[in-house]
């Protein structure tokens, strides 16, 4: 697992978009309207899927996420992979869940020294930005939907 734990002037969204690896986090980020709120104070924890995470989900579901009528639907995807506060993958490994901004909890498991937050494995951990820190995960988390 890479760690960068070099202290960045860049917010946790612009950090992301510096990063290389998550171009289409950024872009799901504006099209549900979540930039300026990510680009704020904060702080924020983020476990942004990475592109290749993306690239799992099934044929055509990012498309339609991505489409304007999905907008909140997208914005709580994505808040499902935001907790408040900074926290290192370290302290994140010793929690049994993570309460996220779209106000759902997250299970938490660390096995064989790897953190994994609702079975997303951190890939890159500890990217350090002005507002926060950005952890890279291997998959796109689904909140549970509302009944």
């Amino acid at each position: 697992m890479n760690t960068q734990a070099n202290p960045s002037t860049k917010n946790v969204l612009d950090t992301a978009a510096a990063n290389g690896s998550f171009k289409t986090f950024g872009i799901a980020v504006e099209k549900a309207g979540l930039a300026e709120k990510l680009r704020g104070p904060g702080p924020f924890t983020i476990f942004a899927p990475t592109d290749a995470a993306f690239e799992k989900l099934p044929a055509g579901r990012l498309d339609t996420l991505l489409k304007p009528e999905n907008k909140a639907e997208l914005a709580s995807i994505l808040n499902y992979h935001v907790i408040s506060g900074r926290k290192s993958a370290d302290e994140v490994g010793k929690w049994e869940k993570a309460m996220t901004v779209n106000g759902q909890s997250a299970p938490i498991k660390l096995s064989d020294g790897k953190v994994s937050i609702d079975g997303a494995k951190l890939t890159t951990a500890d990217i350090a930005s002005s507002n926060g820190v950005l952890h890279g995960i291997d998959k796109v988390n689904m909140p549970m939907t509302k009944q």
